[in-house]
């Protein structure tokens, strides 16, 4: 059966600042904001939408006239509105001024009418610098298409944008910051915020506009945008302080009339694009400087999927210290679906059944037995000196931030600085810690017993891991209040449960490292 027909997109001119101006105060003056869409349609309506269902949404709204009713029925649910009602609603920018931003087009008729060509949706945020909200065009979704994807489509804030956009690390005073693969533009917005000057890539000119257009609606300078694959639109020793990526790491069969969406599918077989992105990194970090992205990593018959990344890590050309999480692994088919689905697709479709068969064919033919995706932050150390290598996976259900990571590096920072061997262990033992706030206690007993058989320890937040620990690693947690430091605390343990205090020195020293790391411990000064 030949592969169904795929939709197009209409063409983006060059978003105009004085429009994109107009626009902003019509947005403003209709307080067309998350909360206030929100209580307009209320919750359950709200959920809908995240799930890609508009019904709920636009029946709430029922006959409304007013500006945020008519410009979140076309903007944010992608329904076409009377051209009257829309005049109404945007009298800084008229019609017409939606017409050449490339955001509606008009039906003309006795009664006309304003269709959406694109979707604008407030994205709310928090960060140190305080709270905050941005309004994102980006192209009609599935919802409002009702079918499959454009390959030219550019992607708005999905799930994989806002967990990177969490992600960043916190910090003001970067020169230069790197977005690879911007998108819609949303990471460049985020990095804008504590980096001095911002370059924003892409293979597409068509996100590279939505990229402008979004800076110019939201009055953000300072963000460069250029076009080409990955590192290619970058000037040879050019390099970054701050680089973020959420690169198009989906994994597609490369074969005749398998759709290659521009905004999550790099071209190159597997997770070669992810690979790339790692091993290239490192030139183009200045010393010191930290990258940021999501991906996808293979596990073949034989072969680990984090040893994958682990070694995309020790192929880069300079030293790179890594920090990889995986959050989720997924098999080759449930892997198909998620993305068959993501492309508009429907499940029990002709054309759903062949996708399912190419991109199990696809991962056949490699010995394909499970895709991870996770996070990956690599430092460029000053010298040629690794100290961070952790690959792990962390199944939480927690959101981490990007306070949660620089305090952990901060933490390994602190560890390093203590130094290595017997002195780098009497430093800590020297230290004084606290339990983190966030940390509690289980304790699991089998009935009419009276020690309990497991004992762990929960994060609130964070990547909310749960660590089991035994009876001296709990007591002193337990007893890490900012009072005493490690090694007497450590000594009044051993005399407790009567154990020699060396041994128990050696034995505990390592897991209160990985606790001080982990976010369950933190040094009280």
């Amino acid at each position: 059966m030949p592969p169904a027909p795929r939709p197009t997109v209409a063409p983006l001119p060059e978003p105009d600042a004085l429009r994109c101006r107009a626009l902003a105060d019509d947005l403003r003056a209709a307080g067309f904001t998350s909360d206030e869409l929100r209580a307009a349609w209320g919750p359950t309506a709200d959920t809908a939408i995240a799930r890609g269902l508009r019904g709920p949404a636009v029946a709430a709204l029922g006959d409304r006239t007013d500006p945020l009713a008519v410009l979140g029925r076309l903007f944010v649910l992608g329904v076409t509105e009377p051209a009257g009602r829309v005049a109404a609603s945007v009298p800084h920018t008229g019609i017409e001024g939606l017409v050449a931003l490339g955001l509606v087009d008009v039906i003309e008729g006795p009664d006309a009418v304003v269709r959406p060509l694109a979707i604008i949706r407030p994205q709310s945020f928090v960060d140190e610098h305080g709270e905050g909200e941005w309004w994102i065009a980006s192209d009609l979704d599935e919802a409002a298409l009702a079918g499959p994807l454009a390959e030219g489509h550019v992607l708005g804030v999905g799930g994989a944008s806002q967990t990177l956009a969490r992600l960043q690390l916190p910090g003001s005073g970067a020169e230069r910051g790197l977005d690879l693969g911007t998108g819609c533009g949303i990471q460049a917005l985020r990095l804008r915020r504590g980096a001095e000057r911002v370059v924003a890539t892409d293979i597409s000119e068509r996100a590279l506009r939505f990229t402008r257009l979004n800076a110019l609606l939201n009055g953000v300078d300072g963000i460069e945008t250029r076009l080409g694959s990955l590192f290619d639109p970058l000037e040879p020793g050019e390099q970054f302080e701050r680089i973020v990526s959420n690169p198009p790491f989906v994994i597609t069969p490369r074969v005749e009339g398998v759709p290659a969406y521009e905004y999550r599918d790099g071209g190159l077989v597997g997770d070669a694009l992810v690979a790339e992105v790692v091993t290239g990194l490192g030139v183009h970090l200045a010393p010191g400087g930290v990258a940021q992205l999501l991906g996808n990593w293979e596990y073949r018959e034989g072969e680990d999927g984090l040893d994958r990344v682990r070694g995309w890590v020790a192929d880069a050309p300079v030293a790179l210290d890594a920090w990889v999480i995986e959050r989720e692994r997924l098999d080759p088919l449930a892997y198909a679906e998620l993305w068959i689905r993501d492309g508009g697709t429907a499940p029990g479709t002709a054309e759903y059944a062949r996708l399912i068969e190419a991109w199990l064919d696809d991962f056949a033919r490699r010995g394909v037995t499970g895709v991870g995706f996770g996070y990956i932050l690599v430092h460029r150390p000053p010298s040629w000196r690794v100290t961070l290598e952790r690959y792990e996976r962390v199944r939480g259900a927690a959101e981490a931030t990007g306070a949660d990571l620089a305090a952990s590096l901060a933490a390994h920072a602190r560890l390093v600085s203590l130094g290595e061997g017997h002195a780098g262990d009497a430093a800590l033992a020297a230290s004084v810690l606290r339990v983190a706030p966030d940390v509690t206690e289980a304790r699991h007993h089998r009935p009419g017993e009276e020690a309990p058989t497991v004992i762990e320890l929960h994060q609130g937040g964070g990547f909310g891991r749960v660590v089991s620990v035994d009876p001296a690693l709990a007591a002193l947690v337990g007893a890490s209040d900012g009072d005493l430091a490690v090694g007497p605390l450590i000594e009044a343990i051993a005399e407790l449960l009567e154990v020699d205090p060396g041994a128990l020195r050696a034995d505990l020293l390592p897991r209160v490292r990985e606790l001080l790391v982990t976010g369950f411990l933190r040094f009280a000064d």
